[in-house]
């Protein structure tokens, strides 16, 4: 696998390297992103010009063979940098999933009884070392930075041309896939840099862990966007990619795509209930043949600190910091009441010829709760008496 996007990762390339040398109602499921086999998910965290972003890389395949390029407007310091807990993310998918509930209805006598009485219802890579600085100069690239971040090598790389970092690129052991010139092209004429990530073995051995724990950064820019183009350099098909987006004051929405809402509260048959993930899926694929697949589709909206039906508790103060929620303070709590952190889940299946921008997003000030809800409701089967 050369390319696949953000978190596996979206708004960056994959590529491949050299050996390293040295619910009100009951909850019953959830139609989470395992229901989709090329999916990814990036968490991001904006207030004013401050962003932070955290991407969930699902690469299958040897470590040696990971290394992602992700455009970024500056260059990222040490400090910025960092890697994040992938259980954040099991967290936020399963909060924000769209749910199945279902309602019993009750004896009717005993409805008409409680309504007649009033009653209320309830170390840095090598590359760096490959290659001398003329040649880097003779290519129009430039290491601004590199790091060692956990498991992590990283170079910040600037370029002026995309054939030259292209070139730069493989010389330093990157197999990099066709078409990458012309997907590095635009973020080179933007001015933007190139966050350079691969894995460093030892590090990742004595991590422990059989998976790559999720990368963090942070930086300042005016810029409220996701990059998405480079992803597609080489993808095959269709991918599926849910954004969580934490604002301080409203939901979240794309300007440059239509931003709808998943079709909600849809009383569906009770055999849903064991093929929930199918019937979900069908109708999210419904859903997006109705836009002719170029829709940006809201799957939740809710501030955090609460969620009706719940298909899972809110975070928690601490799990929000940690996903860079920086304006939270040690009073806030996210157990019985609103906090200063709303989130928006929005779902995107997107190809190069349906979704051709970057996605641009917006903070709105809609705080008007929404979640993607499906019921299957019993009617009542057992013997009622007469209601007097």
């Amino acid at each position: 696998m050369l390319l696949i996007v953000i978190g596996a990762a979206s708004s960056g390339l994959l590529l491949q390297v050299p050996d390293a040398e040295a619910f009100c109602g009951f909850y019953v499921a959830r139609a989470d992103v395992k229901l989709y086999n090329k999916s990814s998910q990036v968490a991001v965290v904006r207030h004013d010009n401050k962003t932070v972003m955290s991407m969930l890389n699902d690469f299958e395949g040897e470590m040696k063979d990971f290394a992602l390029v992700v455009p970024v407007p500056v260059v990222l310091e040490e400090g910025q940098i960092h890697v994040a807990d992938k259980a954040l993310f099991e967290h936020l998918d399963a909060f924000s999933a769209p749910r199945l509930v279902e309602y019993h209805d009750p004896d009717p006598c005993r409805v008409y009884e409680a309504e007649s009485w009033g009653m209320a219802k309830s170390a840095a890579p090598p590359m760096a070392g490959a290659l001398r600085d003329e040649r880097s100069r003779a290519l129009g690239v430039t290491v601004e930075a590199q790091y060692t971040v956990g498991e992590y090598d990283i170079v910040i790389l600037s370029a002026t041309e995309s054939g030259g970092l292209e070139t730069w690129l493989i010389e330093s052991g990157y197999r990099v896939p066709a078409g990458a010139r012309r997907a590095l092209q635009p973020y080179i004429r933007q001015g933007l840099k190139f966050f350079v990530a691969r894995v460093n073995l030892k590090e990742q051995a004595a991590t422990g862990l059989s998976w790559l724990r999720p990368l963090q950064f942070a930086f300042e820019s005016p810029r409220f966007m996701l990059p998405i183009r480079l992803g597609m350099a080489n993808s095959q098909g269709a991918q599926d990619l849910i954004v969580y987006l934490m604002t301080r004051e409203g939901r979240v929405e794309t300007t440059n795509y239509r931003t709808i809402k998943i079709p909600s509260d849809v009383e569906i048959p009770e055999f849903a209930l064991t093929e929930f993930a199918d019937v979900y899926r069908a109708l999210f694929e419904r859903a997006l043949a109705k836009e002719g697949g170029r829709a940006v589709f809201t799957e939740y909206a809710w501030n955090m600190g609460w969620c009706d039906p719940c298909a899972s508790d809110p975070l928690s103060s601490a799990e929000l910091r940690e996903l860079g929620v920086f304006w939270l303070d040690e009073a806030n709590d996210t157990r019985g009441g609103a906090v200063p952190v709303q989130l928006t889940r929005l779902h995107v299946r997107y190809t190069a010829e349906t979704f051709p921008e970057d996605l641009v997003f917006q903070e709105t000030g809609d705080r008007e709760n929404f979640q993607g809800r499906y019921i299957v409701r019993h009617p009542w089967k057992g013997e009622a008496g007469e209601c007097s």
